[in-house]
């Protein structure tokens, strides 16, 4: 595997547990509630996968061999980006907090 891919999934993992991170919206924008929604953190994951989508298709296209692919491709790389969403789910929802 090339450094371009590596480098697309070390995105993808970061990518998937920023809206976990904080409570901001993508980490830039302070919202008006101390908490951000579940929808929100959905509606975040879901950008942040055609972001990071948008960068491996283009350093895909710069290395000169774009591949057309199905709808299967995306369904396993979005079950794939949730896979790597779960260390940060769990520790905003599944960690007690004293």
């Amino acid at each position: 595997m090339s450094a371009a891919g590596w480098f697309i999934v070390l995105l993808a993992l970061v990518g998937a547990n920023l809206p976990f991170a904080n409570q901001r919206l993508f980490s830039v924008v302070s919202l008006k509630t101390t908490k951000k929604s579940g929808w929100i953190r959905i509606a975040e994951l879901i950008v942040l996968y055609f972001v990071v989508g948008a960068l491996g298709f283009m350093l895909e296209a710069r290395a000169g061999n774009r591949f057309e692919q199905g709808w299967q491709f995306y369904a396993v790389t979005f079950s794939l980006f949730l896979v790597l969403a779960f260390p940060g789910f769990t520790f905003q929802y599944l960690v007690k907090r004293r």
